[in-house]
């Protein structure tokens, strides 16, 4: 399988495309219920994480219909594989993006979430030159809003019961940033 390579960093960790062998790292914080308790998946069986990187594989191996790129997110100092971070377009004529990010719970509470949202967000108003990147969340999920209000979004609003979870339908807090925020930040 052919990738394109990307490969993101700043400081402290650096983004790149999955690959094939990340699976068993993937399912070390996929398994878990607490880091899937506000997602429509999950915990993950061995199974269910082997067919998630093999279907992103699959995705950026399609390029010319490629919208969704799922970055690794490899802490530096220790060369590990600590979570994901995604970038989706989903609106190419209005340029429109949506970000999203999972870490191990291991490295929760140190700001890699934010190093990660920040970096996602710049990737995808610098190489995909999206006007509006958005991202939801769970209302519950307060670390998830915290690092959304730190990396500059503004929360629009609450989209109502749009997501299925296993204790019922969800509600989304709706945030995003334009490109011409992004540039003062």
């Amino acid at each position: 399988m052919v990738h394109n390579n990307i490969s993101i960093s700043n400081g402290r960790v650096f983004l790149r495309e999955i690959i094939e062998s990340d699976w068993s790292d993937i399912h070390e914080y996929a398994s878990q219920e607490m880091v899937c308790q506000y997602q429509p998946w999950g915990p993950n069986t061995i199974e269910d994480t082997k067919n998630f990187v093999n279907q992103i594989m699959e995705e950026a191996n399609n390029e010319k219909l490629r919208t969704r790129y799922v970055f690794a997110i490899i802490e530096k100092a220790n060369k590990r594989l600590i979570g994901a971070g995604e970038f989706n377009i989903r609106d190419s004529f209005n340029r429109n993006g949506e970000i999203a990010y999972i870490v191990n719970p291991k490295y929760w509470g140190k700001g890699i979430a934010t190093e990660v949202a920040n970096l996602i967000i710049d990737y995808g108003f610098k190489e995909h030159k999206m006007h509006r990147i958005f991202a939801t969340c769970d209302p519950r999920n307060i670390g998830s809003s915290k690092v959304l209000q730190k990396v500059g979004m503004i929360q629009e609003g609450k989209i109502r019961e749009d997501l299925l979870i296993k204790d019922g339908w969800r509600d989304s807090l709706l945030y995003s940033i334009l490109k011409h925020e992004w540039q003062i930040l």
